[in-house]
C-alpha cells in the first residue's frame, strides 16, 4: 500500500492533474471517479488504478453497479490493468476533487486520425475557437456525442481537454467523440472547405435564424470562445453566420448551450 506522499507514482498523479504541458509531455492524464474511470477500463486505456484502501475489498463491486452493460469489458481489462491501493488519508490528497470517490486512475492519452474524421460520409464537426471554460467544454462533449456529431474541432488555445475538470465533466464522452487539434480555426476553415464542408457560426451579426439552414452534406458548426465570440478573421471565412432568436435584453447564450442548440437541429434534420 502507498502511504507516503512522496511516492514517485504520486508525485506523478498530482503533477499530471495540474499541469497541461506534463500531460502533453507524458501523453498521459487522469481520470477520477466510478464512472470515468469505468468508462476508461472499458475502453482498455488505463495503464494503472489508484484505490483507496477504503474500497480494497469492495471496489469491483462499485464498478460493475456503476457500469452494468460494459462490466464484461471492464473485467477484461482489470485482468491486465496495474492496481496500486491508497492510504485513505493520502488518497484525500491525490484527488482533484472535495469528496473522492475512491478510485483513480492513469489513462493514456487517444489519438485520432483527422483525414479518416474529414473523410466521413455526410460528417458533421464541433469547431471550438478557444473556448476557456472547462465545464463548458466537458459539456458541450457531451452533448456531441448524444447528437451523434462525428468529432470535436479544437484550437490549441481552448482549455486543455485533458484537464481533470473536463475529464469529469465529460460524463465519459471523452472515450467516445473523436477529437483533433488545430493551430487556428481560421486557416483550419480554408482546410475543412476543401474537403466539402460548409461552416456555420452563431454569430450577433447573422442574418438568419439557425433553424432554417437544411445541414445537407457534411457540416461544420463553429463555437467561439465564452468572453468574444468567433474571431472577425474566422467569421469571414465562414460559409454562413447565423443566429440565435432572443427575448428580453439578453445579446447570447451560454456557448455550450448555443453548441446543443446547433448540434441538435443538425440531429433533426438529418
Amino acid at each position: 500500500m502507498i502511504e507516503s506522499i512522496s511516492n514517485p507514482q504520486i508525485k506523478k498523479i498530482m503533477k499530471l492533474n495540474k499541469n497541461a504541458k506534463y500531460r502533453r509531455q507524458e501523453q498521459a492524464f487522469v481520470a477520477e471517479g466510478w464512472k470515468t474511470v469505468g468508462e476508461a477500463l472499458a475502453r482498455g486505456v488505463v495503464t494503472t488504478l489508484y484505490v483507496s484502501e477504503r474500497f480494497m475489498d469492495t471496489w469491483q463491486d462499485e464498478l460493475r453497479e456503476v457500469e452494468g452493460e460494459v462490466w464484461s469489458k471492464v473485467a477484461h481489462n482489470i485482468d491486465s490493468t496495474h492496481v496500486e491501493y491508497v492510504a485513505s488519508k493520502l488518497f484525500i490528497q491525490l484527488s482533484d476533487t472535495i469528496t473522492p470517490q475512491g478510485i483513480i486512475a492513469l489513462v493514456k492519452m487517444p489519438h485520432y486520425d483527422r483525414q479518416a474524421l474529414l473523410n466521413t460520409e455526410n460528417g458533421c464537426l464541433l469547431c471550438l475557437e478557444d473556448v476557456q471554460d472547462p465545464g463548458n467544454l466537458g459539456t458541450m462533449m457531451r452533448t456531441a456525442e448524444g447528437a451523434g456529431m462525428t468529432a470535436l474541432v479544437l484550437t490549441k488555445n481552448c482549455v486543455d481537454l485533458f484537464n481533470p475538470k473536463v475529464v469529469r465533466s465529460t460524463m465519459g464522452a471523452l472515450f467516445r467523440v473523436p477529437f483533433y487539434l488545430c493551430d487556428n480555426l481560421t486557416d483550419e476553415m480554408d482546410e475543412l472547405k476543401k474537403e466539402g464542408f460548409t461552416t456555420y457560426a452563431a454569430h450577433l451579426k447573422g442574418d438568419r435564424d439557425y433553424t432554417e439552414p437544411d445541414y445537407n452534406g457534411k457540416a461544420a458548426i463553429v463555437i467561439g470562445n465564452e468572453a468574444r465570440g468567433i474571431t472577425e478573421e474566422t467569421a469571414k471565412k465562414t460559409d454562413a453566420l447565423v443566429k440565435i432568436p432572443m427575448e428580453g435584453e439578453l445579446e447570447s447564450l451560454n456557448a455550450a448551450v448555443s453548441a446543443a442548440l446547433f448540434m441538435y437541429e443538425i440531429h433533426r434534420k438529418r
